[in-house]
């Protein structure tokens, strides 16, 4: 499934303009999820970003942003915390809620997973969280820089290094994440809960997932992500996790289907734009429904096929169909006919076949047809005579008057 990529920001917890990144199919939304990324990350990392396209390619449109003070957004990381962290997630359900849908799946990745879970409760509409090697308690962030731990109790703050980055650590943030325990929210989560984490993560032991697992009441599942790292730096692990967070998500939300209407008399088309992009049209052809779209060449989105498209499988169809009728009430054995058309503009000197008082640019459709099986030049001829006695190539030669009126 084709998906679309924007950037969007809206105001963090600390009022300060947060980057975000919403991946969504050009199709049916079936779902919004929202993704919040590990302690010190962005949400350009490469687990949020495979995971977010995996999804948005099975149908669950997915926002990821950076929090407060990382990657694009705006603000101060020094100035923030694990509560801080939960309100940013609290404002960007509220900028979905608001925009779009709300969503329906909360993501967390490492400290990002203990924020969804601190963060569900006020998130009514969401039906199902997950968390990717997450910590079970806020605290367990501090083990990244334990041995900085004095220095920022004595002096207020102190400089850390967290993965070959310097950051500033303050008191307040080890007294805020002191704070929070998560056993409790976790087990009046009353939502589904979907715990990832891998056997091998050397960050966040795999006793956290026991923990978060036991803390929680049905529906709960787990899924171990052998030999995976704690970053899910693999290409696969992320299409995995990706893949079975979808499949398992379909239990829970509730997938939009298509309104039940009247099929269209025989003869009847009717095109909807859907504005979902620049040229995208909804087609309904009796009980069938499909795409017209522009390729990106031009601006569109190529979910379908373009009008003059549509046209030439429109006489090409009926070509076949033709000489198959003619071929089969003959007796004449043709194991398949297949056509191929092509249009174009050209100049009424250049085309052999045109009318010679037209001096102007001319639409030309070639025709090329393969009659299979063995056949003398007499059938050969008479099925090519056919062909042109096709309903959609009479048509066309007849020049139709198209008569256009409005109706409300």
């Amino acid at each position: 499934m084709a998906i679309t990529a924007q950037k969007v920001t809206f105001t963090g917890s600390l009022g300060e303009p947060l980057a975000a990144r919403l991946e969504r199919p050009e199709g049916t939304v079936r779902a919004y999820a929202l993704f919040a990324h590990c302690f010190t990350c962005s949400k350009d990392i490469f687990a949020a970003a495979r995971i977010a396209e995996g999804l948005a390619r099975q149908g669950i449109a997915v926002l990821r942003f950076d929090f407060t003070g990382l990657g694009m957004s705006g603000g101060d990381f020094a100035n923030t915390n694990f509560s801080s962290n939960v309100q940013d997630l609290i404002a960007a359900a509220d900028f979905l809620r608001e925009n779009y849908e709300a969503p329906d799946i909360l993501v967390g990745h490492s400290l990002g997973g203990a924020a969804v879970l601190a963060a569900a409760e006020h998130v009514p509409e969401a039906v199902a969280v997950a968390t990717i090697g997450a910590p079970s308690n806020a605290s367990h962030v501090a083990n990244n820089f334990a041995d900085k731990t004095v220095d920022i109790e004595r002096d207020g703050q102190a400089e850390v290094d967290l993965s070959g980055r310097k950051f500033i650590i303050r008191k307040q943030f080890l007294d805020d994440i002191r704070g929070h325990t998560l056993t409790d929210k976790i087990g009046k989560l009353k939502k589904a809960l979907l715990v990832f984490h891998s056997p091998l993560d050397s960050q966040v032991s795999i006793t956290n997932a026991n923990e978060i697992f036991s803390a929680a009441k049905h529906p709960k599942s787990f899924v171990s992500l052998d030999n995976a790292d704690h970053l899910l730096r693999n290409r696969d692990d992320a299409n995995y996790v990706a893949d079975v967070l979808s499949a398992w998500a379909e239990r829970y939300i509730d997938t939009p289907q298509p309104a039940k209407v009247d099929p269209l008399p025989a003869g009847v088309v009717e095109v909807h734009e859907t504005r979902t992009s620049k040229f995208q049209q909804q087609v309904r052809v009796g009980t069938h429904e499909f795409f017209g779209d522009e390729p990106k060449s031009v601006g569109g989105q190529d979910t379908g096929p373009a009008p003059y498209d549509l046209l030439l499988a429109a006489l090409g169809t009926c070509t076949a169909m033709t000489m198959r009728l003619y071929a089969d009430r003959k007796g004449i054995s043709v194991p398949a006919f297949s056509v191929k058309l092509s249009h174009a503009k050209e100049h009424a000197e250049d085309c052999a076949d045109c009318e010679e008082d037209s001096k102007g640019l001319l639409d030309v459709i070639r025709r090329d047809i393969i009659i299979e099986g063995e056949h003398d030049d007499k059938i050969i001829a008479k099925l090519l005579e056919i062909a042109d006695k096709c309903p959609v190539h009479k048509t066309l030669h007849n020049s139709p008057q198209v008569i256009t009126k409005r109706v409300v």
